[in-house]
């Protein structure tokens, strides 16, 4: 199954051309030609059209932080950060399989061993831009609480290498974003956002 094609363009906006390079069911890389609103003048721009993600943030009864300790290959390192994975596109051409929450509630199975607790909340925070100058990747915020460990534990895909799983305290957390261990984009984004909108209080 192959990735979606590109969407259509905004009021202001015309795409006059598009050549795709590399395209398999995960993303597709094009050089397109585009005129915008503010620039009558053609500019020509490498793309990289990516699915949706879902990035999970899921906090324990006592507001700890639930990370894992994941291998990256692209940057040949191992790297705390919250759960996270594309958003599958159905066979028939819908645009999510059940829905982003139920793809969150999964990876956050999946990748942690963690499930919502009875009577919890899976609360969504809006969505970022994960790298705009070169990707259309769009992650979308969710907020999990409380969380508790799943009788099952987690069920790693073949293309995952998760080393390790672990809940934080904001204190730990903090410290961690000002050493640099955290230094991901989902895991930053996240976390601004949950301090933001009042749910996680930052503080060494």
């Amino acid at each position: 199954m192959k990735l979606k094609s590109a969407p259509a363009d905004p009021p202001g906006w015309e795409t006059l051309s598009r050549e795709t390079h590399f395209e398999n069911a995960h993303l597709s890389v094009a050089d397109v030609e585009v005129r915008s609103p503010n620039e009558p003048k053609t500019r020509h721009w490498t793309v990289v059209f990516r699915k949706a993600a879902v990035i999970i943030a899921p906090m324990t009864a006592d507001g700890k932080l639930v990370l894992v300790r994941q291998e990256r290959i692209p940057i040949r390192a191992a790297i705390w950060e919250v759960p996270a994975g594309q958003v599958d596109l159905a066979a028939n051409g819908d645009d999510v399989v059940d829905g982003y929450n139920i793809v969150a509630l999964r990876e956050l199975r999946e990748e942690t061993g963690y499930e919502v607790s009875a009577g919890g909340e899976i609360i969504p925070l809006g969505f970022f831009f994960s790298s705009p100058g070169f990707t259309d990747e769009q992650g979308y915020f969710f907020l999990v609480r409380p969380v508790e460990p799943g009788a099952d534990g987690p069920a790693h895909t073949d293309s995952e290498s998760i080393l390790d799983c672990r809940a934080f305290s904001p204190e730990e957390v903090t410290n961690m974003i000002a050493s640099g261990e955290i230094r991901d984009a989902n895991t930053l984004g996240i976390c601004a956002k949950l301090v933001a909108d009042g749910f996680l209080s930052l503080h060494a």
